[in-house]
């Protein structure tokens, strides 16, 4: 009994530690955007990033490496929790699901963080040289997410028959034919993914009084899903 309640205790203050780093991440961010948005990106330090954000300078490189990394990602882990949200979706769901589930987990909160997503898009259009950089980062992201998807799609390891059926398996996230290039397949549904949430956003930001986030999101996953039929005419 003493033990369990140490176990809980321990995964209790790992919780509100990590809710206490992604809450500094995110305020170092919008620090980052805002002050951006007030004097232009070249004329932003570290020193004012750190300060409007109530941190020390130390604290600022715990958590990102320069600051051009600062501008890039309003939640750098939400990517890594949505792979990982695709792996341990129920295996009943198509890939498309299972992507569409998780990405919605980590969109919930849109249409409340909608003028700050807003500030980031200017900020990074301002600056050309974040933009290649931010788009980078996205084609990155697409590339794990189908390597996420391969590996959802490939067989359960150690339950093979023949020599090595009871070695253990890869680590979550990485493939076990990792050597192997991608298959179309989920290169596809990766990219479809990718591109329903860009324009999910951009259809919703542009009639935000006509209707909620949540539902243009998933009326462009059920369009998907049903194969993109033609409209009725109006």
């Amino acid at each position: 009994m003493v033990e369990k309640a140490a176990a809980e205790s321990a995964r209790t203050r790992g919780g509100l530690r990590e809710r206490k780093k992604r809450a500094t991440r995110a305020a170092l961010a919008e620090a980052a955007l805002r002050l951006a948005a007030e004097q232009g990106v070249d004329q932003v330090t570290v020193e004012a990033i750190s300060a409007a954000a109530g941190v020390s300078v130390r604290t600022f490189f715990n958590y990102f490496e320069s600051r051009d990394d600062a501008f890039l990602l309003l939640d750098a882990d939400a990517a890594a929790r949505a792979r990982q949200a695709v792996l341990d979706a129920d295996t009943a769901l198509s890939p498309l699901e299972a992507v569409r589930d998780a990405v919605a987990a980590e969109l919930v909160g849109v249409e409340q963080s909608h003028e700050l997503w807003t500030l980031h898009a200017d900020v990074l259009h301002a600056a050309p040289h974040l933009l290649v950089r931010a788009l980078g980062a996205h084609m990155a992201d697409e590339t794990r997410l189908a390597e996420t998807i391969a590996e959802r799609l490939a067989p359960a390891a150690g339950t093979g028959a023949g020599p090595g059926a009871d070695s253990p398996g890869p680590a979550a996230g990485e493939r076990a034919d990792a050597a192997r290039p991608l298959d179309l397949y989920p290169r596809l549904v990766a990219a479809i993914a990718s591109t329903a949430v860009r324009v999910s956003v951009g259809h919703w930001r542009s009639r935000r009084q006509e209707a909620a986030f949540a539902d243009v999101f998933r009326e462009v996953f059920e369009l998907l899903a049903a194969g993109l039929p033609t409209p009725p005419r109006p």
